[in-house]
């Protein structure tokens, strides 16, 4: 019989889907932590259920690895930048697999296709006469010696008044605006502690407001949350867009722009361009052309990011995009953070965990769960609360799925299956009609409405083994056919569940 979620209809089999799926690519400066888990989860898991309805769907990351953040890591750590992000590669992927998170291809943004795919698309944004050069105030570090990236100033934002901000947005979520670095008040260098000084150096811009008509349209075109898209028009688009800087000076870890010595492409430039790249070095393995996956009205662009980076992934990515002659995002899929406890993940509480050291003590499978039962299709957090962690995997999974199975399968080793499936009293059919619903809840990203669906199943399914009771039953010996019955009943039923949920535990 098919499959719980294979695609199916009076008319036939319907045409199978051909999906790029992109994670935000984490920075290579640190390791991943249990806040990062959250959307690399939610995305694997989307991607196995659509690989489970038979769809073609890759799944493509990558580090991000430039920046001055990098440059000084490596020379703390005495190795070359090159060495660093190697080291931080291997890491990375570990982390991942040991939460069975499946890419297709993980690829670096120091890569020669990536070096290769930013001067293409440059180039383009350059004749497309979107580019402008001017001298500005930078803030510079007099104790480090350095040009400040934006992630190294540390200020109080000019809009909303809250302290402890980075140098290119705000992070509290009723604000997000973006800003200069030298507009955050009384700006404090990260690297010293220094107050940094203004002086003067070029820097390429891109003139987003030319495209503000094809912005505007998009994003109220269907591939944002609704919250997002009226974010964006009452916060960005509701006035002229801000010129993009789009380069930094030297010295900076980094690619150098062909027509602009000296200069590089900020990070923000090159690192969603990586999404593309990570993608040429999967079709250059598999003998696949990049156009088909890029400039192909037949495949649809999924990007899943957290909401801290909306701004980058719904104006200038698009924008980029849009100038190179490059397909556009069909959805880019949004998410909240984790906090713990009821609080944002700090270090001094301890609850900035790493990603392997969550593995050493948790079952990964336990967690992929619970962050599944908690994610919805909104932008809400989701908070990791470890009593409620507990309570939930052993109710859920032991007590409901897995008891199903285990108070079963002991007896199918001594009296075998039936020959035919037997009278269930609908319990199969009716499982077997709830597939349309939960495909719904999994398409949508609202894993918590699917999870919710399959445990109905399992609450289900439970009275009929309670009721038939074959611990009872093989005390018999005239009843070890009726024993067999109701095991095959509720081996087949736990099948139906496990697949339901094999996108969340594979």
């Amino acid at each position: 019989t098919d499959l719980p979620f294979a695609h199916h209809s009076h008319k036939g089999p319907k045409p199978l889907r051909k999906i790029l799926v992109t994670s935000a690519l984490p920075y290579a400066n640190g390791p991943i932590n249990i806040g990062h888990l959250v959307e690399y989860i939610q995305t694997d898991i989307w991607v196995r259920f659509q690989k489970l309805r038979g769809n073609r769907c890759i799944y493509l990351c990558a580090d991000d690895t430039h920046g001055t953040a990098i440059m000084i890591s490596a020379k703390k750590q005495g190795v070359t930048e090159e060495e660093f992000i190697a080291g931080t590669h291997e890491e990375h992927q570990r982390d991942f697999a040991g939460f069975d998170i499946e890419f297709d291809n993980y690829g670096s943004t120091n890569s020669d296709e990536n070096r290769k795919l930013c001067g293409e698309i440059w180039t383009k944004i350059r004749a497309a006469g979107l580019v402008k050069e001017k001298e500005i105030e930078q803030l510079y570090d007099p104790e480090a010696g350095t040009f400040l990236a934006d992630r190294f100033v540390q200020g109080t934002c000019p809009y909303c008044k809250t302290p402890g901000q980075n140098g290119d947005h705000c992070e509290n979520p009723s604000c997000l605006k973006t800003f200069e670095p030298s507009e955050l008040i009384d700006p404090k260098s990260t690297l010293s502690g220094a107050t940094p000084e203004l002086r003067k150096s070029l820097h390429l811009f891109i003139e987003l407001e030319q495209l503000h008509e094809f912005l505007n349209e998009w994003t109220k075109s269907g591939p944002l949350q609704d919250e997002v898209a009226n974010y964006l028009n009452g916060h960005f688009l509701h006035e002229p867009l801000r010129d993009w800087d789009i380069s930094r000076p030297g010295p900076y870890f980094g690619f150098e722009i062909p027509d602009s010595p000296g200069n590089y492409w900020y990070v923000w430039f090159d690192a969603p361009i990586g999404y593309i790249a990570s993608t040429q070095q999967w079709c250059d393995r598999n003998g696949e052309k990049l156009d088909d996956w890029w400039k192909s009205d037949d495949v649809e662009i999924h990007h899943f990011i957290g909401k801290d980076i909306t701004y980058f992934h719904t104006l200038f990515w698009p924008a980029m995009l849009k100038s190179a002659g490059l397909s556009l995002p069909k959805k880019v899929r949004i998410h909240g953070f984790l906090t713990v406890g009821g609080r944002k993940m700090s270090k001094r509480d301890g609850t900035f965990v790493k990603a392997s050291t969550c593995s050493k003590h948790l079952d990964p499978s336990a967690v992929r769960y619970y962050y599944a039962a908690k994610l919805g299709a909104r932008l809400d957090d989701i908070d990791l609360n470890l009593q409620e962690f507990v309570d939930k995997v052993n109710s859920d999974l032991v007590g409901k799925v897995v008891n199903l199975a285990s108070r079963s399968a002991k007896f199918v080793q001594q009296v075998g299956l039936s020959a035919e499936y037997p009278d269930d009293g609908g319990l199969f059919e009716q499982a077997a009609q709830a597939g349309d619903v939960i495909a719904q809840a999994y398409e949508d990203c609202d894993y918590a409405k699917a999870m919710r669906l399959i445990l109905e199943l399992a609450d289900r399914a439970n009275p009929f083994v309670e009721e038939n009771a074959p611990w009872v039953l093989r005390k018999d010996e005239s009843k070890q056919r009726q024993l067999q019955d109701v095991c095959t009943v509720a081996l087949n039923l736990f099948r139906q569940i496990v697949i339901y949920l094999a996108p969340v535990l594979p």
